[in-house]
């Protein structure tokens, strides 16, 4: 149903370290790079931007969860983002208080986004 969306990020290079890792194990990548802007896909279409943020205030959290293949990519996803250094804020599990199947991570970003990584077919694949 979203077509695309983005965030704002104070630093921009380390959040572009951060989602490259991070949405490389769910199988996204860069799409387009305007040097203020990154949008990341697949088949070259971005559908998650990150911007440049150089505003006085600091960014409001934002949750945002990108979809896995399976609960290994769940899991590749929160190895990857402890690699580089993220906060976990749920380790992958199932949360069946979501619906039967929800298996999920959540991990903050660089600029305190609550970032998730979900598919919805168990634990078990």
């Amino acid at each position: 149903m979203i077509d695309h969306f983005g965030i704002n990020c104070s630093d921009l290079p380390g959040s572009a370290r951060f989602y490259d890792g991070v949405l490389g194990v769910l199988g996204f990548s860069r799409q387009m790079d305007f040097g203020v802007a990154i949008g990341y896909g697949s088949e070259g279409s971005p559908h998650f931007w990150i911007s440049e943020w150089s505003g006085a205030e600091p960014n409001r959290e934002m949750h945002v969860a990108f979809t896995a293949t399976d609960p290994a990519a769940v899991r590749a996803f929160h190895a990857k983002a402890m690699e580089l250094g993220a906060e976990s804020l749920h380790e992958p599990r199932l949360w069946p208080e979501y619906h039967p199947g929800y298996y999920g991570a959540f991990v903050r970003d660089p600029d305190g986004n609550n970032v998730e990584a979900v598919c919805h077919h168990g634990a078990d694949g």
